[in-house]
């Protein structure tokens, strides 16, 4: 793999302000790394050579793919055409695309008399809904639960997506209402 070209592939998200770059390399072994500004994009040098394209608000790193988020002056034709190209010299350095400081966060493992519920929401969520999002660029990560609320976090394409709230509702609440019955309701954080 690491002498194959780097192929980044574009593909369009639900959400009008993001885009999804595929790329033949693994960033990470699973989730996704969020990054909604500069500053905070400082454990990933990888992530603040893509803030430095002009329009970038927002750089989600996946597995395989990269989500960017343009600001609302930003030229989707300018963006489209330098990702690939920072993407592919940033790999073929060999670089990290993270600094050893950077930890993915990984939830607490949940205690007490929710501990089965948080367990059974976080195993649909790993399984079935972040799978299904992060192929539209996105991802979804579990909060808290608590009195029957369900608080998840939406990333990438899925955070200011028109149809986030849709999908939200209809989509993974009712998902997690099959599972477990006693979610009253899912909420983004």
């Amino acid at each position: 793999m690491a002498h194959e070209p780097v192929t980044v592939t574009l593909e369009f998200t639900p959400n009008p302000n993001t885009l999804k770059f595929v790329v033949n390399r693994q960033f990470l072994e699973k989730g996704a790394a969020n990054f909604t500004e500069f500053e905070k994009a400082s454990v990933s040098p990888f992530a603040q050579k893509l803030f430095g394209i002009k329009g970038v608000a927002a750089v989600m790193i996946g597995t395989h793919f990269i989500t960017i988020t343009k600001t609302p002056e930003g030229d989707w034709d300018i963006i489209a055409d330098e990702v690939p190209k920072r993407v592919e010299a940033f790999v073929l350095t060999g670089a990290d695309y993270f600094l050893e400081e950077w930890t993915q966060h990984t939830p607490s493992v949940a205690t007490g008399a929710n501990a089965e519920i948080e367990m059974k929401i976080r195993e649909v969520l790993d399984n079935e809904i972040r799978p299904a999002v992060a192929m539209d660029g996105g991802d979804i990560t579990f909060g808290r639960y608590e009195d029957g609320i369900v608080y998840l976090h939406l990333q990438g394409a899925c955070s200011s997506c028109p149809s986030s709230i849709a999908t939200l509702k209809m989509g993974v609440e009712t998902r997690l209402k099959e599972v477990v019955p006693e979610i009253k309701e899912v909420v983004q954080v």
